[in-house]
Formats: C-alpha cells, structure tokens, sequence
C-alpha cells in the first residue's frame, strides 16, 4: 500500500468519526467531533497497523478487539438518571460504537460499506428521534408517553 492509499483512508475515517460527531456535538451530547474523529482514526490504525505488521487473521483479530475494546468507551458516557428511570447516553454510546465500525471499513477501504453505512447513521441520528416520537405518540396513550 502507497502512502497515498493510506493518507486517503486515515482521512477518510478521520472525517466520517467527525462528521457523526457533528452530529453528537450539535445535539450537545457528551462526545464530539474530537472524540468521534479519534475513535474512527484511531480504529483504522489499529487495522491497518495489524494488517501491515502481520500475519494473515491479525488484522481481524484487531477489528474484534477494538469493537470489544470500544465498548468501555461507550460506557463512559451512559447514565442513569437519580430516580432509576431513565437511561440518557445511549444514542452517543451506540454513535461511538458505530464510529469505530466506519474506521474500520475506511482501513480496509471498502467504500462499498462505508458509504451506505454513513448515509444510514445520518438518516438515523437526524430523523430517528422525530420518527420515534411520532410513533409512539401515535400507539402509546398520552400518560405513557416518556417526557423528551
């Protein structure tokens, strides 16, 4: 692989963690721009070093770990409310998650997956919320509905 090859992908992740923590920041939820960028980043170096560095196996192996590894990033950012009764951070939880998945596709290039899968998370953290109100304002009663 060419330096240019590895620039394009490493900023292609960059830029796609951002995008989704543009997302998360302008929603003004706990993680950004920054964190998102970083965890994208840092997800398609952690494969394309184990690719590079490697036998074969090594670079899924590093996918498993850093979609495991993700996960205590993501805790971070999950609370519970002090009545018990909600649960607020699940969304960015996921949207980390998520991130890595896009930061790993970019290492690999397959802009097959990344593509859509941008499309679909936007389509989701953008139109989701409204969606998810609008049905259950339509199938819930009005003392069953959860306050926003």
């Amino acid at each position: 692989m060419d330096m240019l090859e590895i620039v394009l992908r490493l900023t292609a992740a960059t830029l796609a963690g951002a995008a989704i923590g543009l997302n998360r920041d302008l929603h003004a939820k706990r993680t950004g721009v920054r964190t998102l960028g970083l965890v994208s980043l840092g997800s398609a170096l952690g494969v394309m070093a184990a690719a590079h560095v490697g036998g074969p196996g090594d670079a899924s192996r590093a996918m498993q770990g850093i979609l495991t590894g993700i996960g205590f990033l993501g805790a971070g950012v999950i609370i519970r409310s002090a009545s018990g009764t909600r649960i607020h951070g699940l969304t960015t939880a996921a949207a980390t998650w998520l991130t890595a998945c896009i930061g790993i596709a970019c290492a690999v290039a397959d802009w097959r997956i990344v593509v859509p899968g941008l499309i679909l998370a936007f389509i989701i953290l953008i139109w989701g919320g409204d969606f998810e109100k609008a049905v259950r304002s339509r199938f819930l009663p009005p003392d069953d509905i959860p306050p926003a």
